[in-house]
């Protein structure tokens, strides 16, 4: 199991590296590498490494490979049908993207904000005894609003919108997703072990990826209110 840890250390980590391309990430024309990055940051398996072993403490391996197994099961649902949700509500009410784009801008704002400030707080004393794990934390909290967090449903409507007849493009939207899920699901089978021999890194990285996330929140929302004609962005 240890041999396996540099090599998804090195999945969980690279997409890191592809965040200085995500300056205009809601142009006609996205490519597929600052999608992964954008639905890395906002459904990927940093975020869910904590809550998970906080969820399954005491349990047993099999008990965490079925949890794991239906919240990817139950995100995955989620986000084709938002997708597909999205796309008609978009049509029906005639949304513009950047209406949709500002939404999803604001929220990832201030749920990044909040996880950044909540690094300077104190934690929390435990009261009573924690629950025993079940199967029922798999819909929620895990699946809902760990994995699937309202920007990354929002980052899923937007880019199934923009690649619109276009299934190839589509077809790669739903790679891309497909993939990182996996990832989540990796991530939650060894998260044990990765917050033993990787948890103060770990905890860093997440600071870092928080401000990042701040600055994306904040960059979607002058672009989209940009797109809306309210000033001209300039960067």
């Amino acid at each position: 199991m240890s041999r396996s840890l540099p090599l998804l250390a090195l999945l969980l980590a690279w997409p890191g590296l592809a965040l200085a391309e995500t300056a205009a990430p809601f142009a006609h024309a996205v490519p597929a590498k600052k999608i992964f990055a954008l639905l890395f940051l906002m459904i990927g398996p940093l975020k869910i490494l904590g809550p998970f072993v906080m969820m399954t403490r005491g349990a047993d391996a099999h008990f965490r490979r079925q949890l794991a197994t239906r919240a990817i099961l139950f995100s995955g649902a989620a986000l084709a049908i938002a997708g597909l949700l999205g796309q008609r509500m978009l049509q029906n009410f005639n949304i513009p993207i950047q209406v949709l784009a500002l939404t999803g801008g604001l929220v990832l704002f201030l749920v990044a904000l909040q996880t950044v400030l909540e690094q300077f707080k104190r934690p929390d004393t435990p009261r009573g005894e924690a629950p025993p794990p079940s199967l029922a934390l798999a819909f929620n909290p895990l699946a809902f609003p760990t994995i699937v967090t309202p920007y990354g449903i929002a980052a899923m409507i937007i880019f199934v919108c923009l690649t619109e007849g276009d299934p190839p493009a589509q077809l790669t939207i739903a790679g891309l997703v497909l993939l990182i899920l996996t990832m989540n699901w990796l991530a939650m089978l060894y998260a044990h072990v990765i917050l033993k021999y990787a948890g103060t890194a770990l905890q860093v990285f997440a600071v870092v990826l928080g401000v990042t996330q701040v600055a994306l929140g904040l960059m979607i929302i002058l672009q989209s209110l940009s797109g809306l004609g309210v000033f001209t962005l300039r960067v």
